[in-house]
């Protein structure tokens, strides 16, 4: 595909709605949109201005819209730009897209738009990143985070210490072509310094991912417990919906049932699985080892446990096998409303948080009891927090290749060695922000985008 064609697409959400955008991008936006427009002369107005009138074709009147002129390099995508305002019918959004096909534009690829934008320069790769997850964040963490590395926060963060280790680079490299003279240009001492600096400063991001993964997809919560523990009503009371069957017959969730809900800017995915116990049938034993499966990835564990037949002996059982799984739990007494004499000992022990599933009594305090767990999720607006795989996979081999450069130092290595391990660090920083890329890394990296994006 000619990267000088001009594209569109429809850049709002698919389906009946009150207004729909057609956005196209190239330096023929202006001119091919002018082709079937009935109105004021659109080649001929200046940027950042809207106009009122009719889209025509062949005599035939498609609608009346509202035409925003976006002139290079002012724009998104720093290309001519057109957004097309129009009634939100997918048949008129349709048909406009067809005629202005039929004029000269091209159908865009997914992200298109926004790897224009890139190419172009208007922003580096982890910015262009940020956009989907400016567009998918699910809460405010999310939100937050992704627009600070939109805003360049990341780009910021690494563009400095970046230049030192090329300045660096370049010295190392210079006195390879001095190798007999035995010259140094680049000094140990601060080459050392420099590279611990950025040590320091990766270090912090690459441990700032298992925060970041749980801001972007949610805190994984499985609710597990014995059969017949209220797991699938707490579940249903927690989404404020029947989502999850219920009864009385134990075993009656085999599989994983799942759902988010928004607490305090936070993203809960909680995850109805089947109750632990030695399985009666196959069907029932795959349940259960579902249900270990994923309590094994979760961030949190809710365990109820039926205050109306459990011992404390079953209790301590439970929680040794919780404790060597390594992941935060909660227990959760059920069913307060029906427990008599096993309900006084419970509430001596304040790791509990006693509720009634059933009564929907007491799930504020148990919500309060998960957010506080992870009030270190919640993402300042200054704060960078890594939440792409790639960029951690990436800071994870930079991190390597300067641990590999401080043992060169220290070792007195050579400096071809050291000059071969500082180009490896470079270059996975240099994936990182976009300024070493491959087409099938863009390609990768845009598909994941929508259409009109």
């Amino acid at each position: 595909m000619n990267p000088l064609d001009t594209i569109v697409a429809l850049a709002t959400a698919p389906g009946i709605s009150a207004i729909a955008v057609v956005r196209l991008s190239g330096d023929d936006s202006i001119s091919i949109v002018q082709k079937i427009f009935k109105g004021k002369d659109l080649t001929s107005q200046p940027s950042h201005t809207i106009h009122f009138g009719k889209l025509v074709v062949a005599g035939d009147e498609i609608d009346e819209v509202l035409v925003s002129i976006f002139r290079e390099p002012s724009s998104f995508t720093k290309e001519n730009s057109v957004e097309i305002s129009c009634h939100g019918s997918p048949f008129i959004a349709t048909k406009i897209i067809q005629s202005l096909v039929e004029a000269g534009a091209r159908l865009a690829t997914p992200g298109e738009f926004t790897k224009r934008a890139f190419l172009n320069k208007r922003f580096d790769l982890t910015q262009a990143e940020a956009v989907a997850d400016l567009i998918q964040a699910e809460n405010e963490a999310a939100r937050r985070t992704a627009l600070h590395q939109m805003r360049g926060g990341f780009k910021k963060d690494l563009e400095s210490l970046r230049q030192e280790l090329i300045h660096f680079a370049s010295l190392v490299e210079l006195e390879l072509d001095f190798g007999e003279e035995d010259v140094e240009f680049a000094k140990r001492d601060e080459l050392k310094n420099m590279v611990l600096r950025l040590q320091s400063f990766i270090k912090p991001l690459i441990d700032s991912f298992q925060t970041g993964n749980v801001i972007k997809n949610g805190i994984r919560t499985v609710i597990a417990g014995k059969p017949n523990a209220g797991k699938s009503t707490l579940l249903n009371a927690l989404l404020n919906e029947e989502r999850a069957i219920v009864s009385e017959i134990p075993g009656t969730t085999r599989d994983v049932i799942e759902d988010v809900i928004h607490l305090d800017g936070l993203a809960i995915r909680f995850i109805d699985t089947a109750g632990l116990r030695d399985a009666l049938d196959p069907i029932e034993a795959i349940g259960v080892d579902r249900t270990w499966q994923e309590m094994r990835k979760s961030n949190l564990i809710l365990y109820l446990v039926d205050l109306t037949s459990t011992t404390r002996e079953e209790i301590k059982t439970q929680e040794e096998k919780l404790g060597e799984l390594g992941i935060p739990y909660l227990l959760v007494g059920n069913k307060m409303d029906q427990a008599k004499g096993g309900l006084t000992n419970l509430i001596s022990d304040s790791g509990f948080v006693l509720i009634s599933a059933l009564e929907k009594t007491n799930l504020q305090a148990l919500k309060n009891r998960i957010t506080n767990l992870f009030q270190n999720v919640k993402a300042s607006p200054d704060s960078t927090i890594v939440t792409n795989l790639r960029h951690y996979q990436n800071l994870a081999e930079t991190s390597e290749a300067l641990k590999r450069v401080i043992l060169g130092l220290d070792t007195r290595l050579s400096g071809d060695f050291i000059a071969m391990d500082i180009r490896q660090a470079l270059f996975y920083l240099g994936v990182i922000t976009g300024e070493i890329s491959t087409e099938d890394l863009l390609d990768s990296i845009f598909s994941r985008f929508c259409i009109g994006k």
